[in-house]
C-alpha cells in the first residue's frame, strides 16, 4: 500500500456477493429458472429488488410477489443447490479485480475483513473455492448480527474484529443497501456496482471495478 493509502485507512472491509464474487448473476438466473419449474414464476425485477438484502427482507419481497402459500424454504433451496452445484463444477467466479487487490493487500500486510448478509456457511464456502479466506482476518456474517444491513452493524462488528476504528475503514461495495450500511457505520466506500446500477449517493466514490477504486482513493498506487 503506497504511503497515502496508509495515511488514510487503517484495514479494508469488503462486501461479498456482487462486490468480491460474481454471484449474483448466477443466483438471479437460478432462481428464475428454479421458480418458474416449481410453479411460482417470479419476474427478474423483483429478483433485482432484493439484491443486497438479507434473507428476512427477501422473504418479504418474494411474500408480496407470490403470495402466503409460497413454498419459499423449497425454492431457496432448491436455487442454492442449483448455483453451489455450477459454481463447484465451473469455480466460483470473481468480480474483476479481485483476486488481484486482495492478494495485493494481503502481501502488503492490510487487515481484511468480509462483511456479508449471506449465512456463515454460504459465504466461507464461497470464499474457500474462490481460494481467498485466508486473507480475511475476519467474517461478519447475516449469523453474527441482531439488524442487517443497511444497519451499520454488520461493518462496525467487522471493524470491532479488527479493532480498528470505523473512520479508519474502507469499505467496498457493489449494492445501495450495503453501501448505506457502510456509510452509516462511519467508513470511507467504495461503490462497485454489480446487475443494478448506482448513482453512488451513499458512496464517496463510485467506480467501475475494484482496482480503480482502489486506485482513485489513494489505496493502490495508481
Amino acid at each position: 500500500m503506497q504511503a497515502a493509502g496508509r495515511a488514510m485507512f487503517d484495514a479494508v472491509i469488503f462486501d461479498l456477493d456482487g462486490t468480491l464474487v460474481a454471484s449474483e448473476q448466477a443466483a438471479h438466473d437460478a432462481a428464475l429458472l428454479v421458480f418458474a419449474e416449481q410453479g411460482h414464476p417470479v419476474s427478474s425485477e423483483v429478483l433485482l429488488s432484493m439484491i443486497g438484502r438479507d434473507e428476512v427482507a427477501s422473504e418479504r419481497i418474494l411474500r408480496a410477489a407470490l403470495g402466503p402459500e409460497a413454498p419459499l424454504e423449497r425454492l431457496h433451496l432448491a436455487v442454492r443447490e442449483r448455483v453451489r452445484a455450477g459454481f463447484a463444477a465451473q469455480g466460483v467466479p470473481l468480480r474483476p479485480g479481485a483476486r488481484e487487490l486482495v492478494e495485493l493487500l494481503a502481501a502488503r500486510g492490510v487487515p481484511m475483513a468480509i462483511a456479508t448478509s449471506s449465512r456463515r456457511e454460504s459465504a466461507e464456502w464461497k470464499l474457500a473455492r474462490a481460494g481467498l479466506a485466508q486473507h480475511f482476518a475476519a467474517l461478519v456474517s447475516l449469523d453474527d448480527v441482531q439488524a442487517a444491513k443497511p444497519a451499520p452493524e454488520p461493518f462496525l462488528l467487522a471493524a470491532a474484529r479488527l479493532g480498528v476504528d470505523p473512520a479508519r475503514c474502507l469499505a467496498f461495495e457493489d449494492s445501495e443497501t450495503g453501501a448505506r450500511s457502510a456509510q452509516a457505520a462511519g467508513m470511507t466506500v467504495v461503490q462497485v456496482p454489480d446487475m443494478v446500477p448506482s448513482a453512488g449517493a451513499n458512496a464517496k466514490l463510485l467506480a467501475p471495478d475494484l482496482l480503480a477504486g482502489a486506485r482513485a482513493v489513494g489505496l493502490i498506487a495508481g
